[in-house]
């Protein structure tokens, strides 16, 4: 997800519609990240219940993966049809439906049914919610996407926390998705009066796309191995702590909480950061970190030595997705688009990568390939002009 500048405009009036107009969009992006940290946490019982391998999981990952990126069809006439407005409030509310599909999942082929279709769902919540942000930062004159986007971290660590408490009441996974899918409805439907109608309609027809070349090329390329190491370390870190680092069902989705809380603090000061260091610099020094932290915690092993390293890991890779996509802008349009989709194939190739390399050795040695893949995109960023 990217970020823009946090610029409160001192001559935007803040008056009480402005700021619930704001508040109902920021709820929008908890609510994804609410989901998102719902049933990433909840990996290892829905492992347990459906007795899936290694491979298996990294199989039903990546039926999501596949279903975010076959969306843009679905996405764009939703947008067109609703308007950013009524295609978040839809997507939002299907996507409840979808956590309580994946609950009820009674065997491996559903879930990864369920899975398709909630990453389709996700998706277009992801790009109604963000066109949202838009209409808002124009219509009110105050520049807060960044801090949306901190908000999704902040309901992808609350959706951790609450995973790790319930368990101490419930160890239903059914149950847990229910109640999960009711906050989500909540957070979706209860502030919608403060989203507000598109200034313009929604343009539905195809997106061009071209081949990236030269530095659009090695922004594409970034693009892509920034995916697999932001997504990868959500949907594995609750595994590895469970299987590896003998983490109780209570500690294990702390994992996630210990990333996005990291992110979340890093994002809401990314900006001014960017500004004072240069995003090259910025994202040299953060992949760098990112991809040495996990390689030292995954090398000592344990639990301390892992939520340390999460942590360490999301201060180092919240910037990555602002400074790759602002790049890539600057290349034109279509450049942008590339660059979005081999994003988005990120999340495709590294579920199955980091499956097959856990099945062949052990999740230690697959998770190792993330840090891989941080370590990589610092290099290749030292290949870009940033600024």
């Amino acid at each position: 997800m990217t970020g823009s500048t946090v610029l409160d405009s001192p001559a935007a009036p803040a008056t009480a519609a402005i700021r619930r107009s704001q508040l109902a969009v920021a709820s929008l992006f908890g609510a994804l990240g609410f989901g998102y940290g719902t049933w990433t946490s909840r990996l290892p019982a829905i492992k347990a219940s459906l007795g899936l391998s290694t491979s298996q999981v990294s199989v039903v990952l990546l039926a999501a993966a596949i279903g975010a990126v076959l969306s843009f069809p679905v996405t764009a006439t939703a947008l067109h049809k609703l308007g950013s407005r009524g295609a978040s409030l839809l997507s939002g509310s299907l996507l409840a439906v979808g956590l309580v599909a994946l609950g009820l999942a009674p065997n491996w082929m559903l879930a990864c049914v369920a899975m398709g279709v909630y990453g389709v769902i996700a998706s277009t919540l992801d790009v109604a919610m963000n066109a949202q942000g838009v209409e808002v930062e124009r219509a009110t004159a105050v520049l807060v996407m960044s801090r949306l986007h901190a908000v999704f971290s902040l309901g992808t660590m609350a959706g951790a926390f609450f995973a790790s408490g319930i368990t101490s009441f419930t160890t239903s996974v059914p149950r847990h998705f229910v109640i999960a899918a009711a906050i989500v409805l909540a957070a979706v439907l209860l502030p919608r009066a403060g989203l507000i109608a598109d200034a313009r309609t929604i343009d539905s027809g195809p997106r061009s796309f071209a081949l990236p070349r030269g530095v659009a090329l090695l922004i594409g390329a970034m693009a892509f191995l920034g995916m697999i190491v932001e997504g990868s370390m959500v949907d594995w870190s609750t595994l590895y702590l469970k299987e590896r680092a003998g983490a109780s069902q209570q500690i294990a989705p702390l994992g996630i909480a210990s990333l996005q809380g990291a992110m979340l603090v890093t994002r809401w000061f990314g900006d001014r950061a960017r500004v004072r260091w240069g995003a090259r610099r910025l994202l040299f020094g953060g992949a760098l970190l990112a991809g040495l932290s996990l390689a030292a915690a995954l090398s000592i092993g344990g639990i301390a030595p892992a939520l340390l390293g999460f942590a360490l890991f999301g201060i180092g890779v919240a910037t990555v997705s602002p400074c790759v996509y602002a790049a890539g802008a600057r290349e034109g349009g279509v450049a942008l688009a590339a660059v979005m989709t081999l994003g988005s194939l990120g999340f495709v190739v590294g579920p199955l990568v980091i499956g097959a390399v856990a099945q062949a050795t052990n999740l230690s040695w697959g998770m190792g390939v993330v840090a891989a893949s941080a370590i990589a995109l610092a290099l290749l960023s030292r290949r870009v002009r940033w600024d």
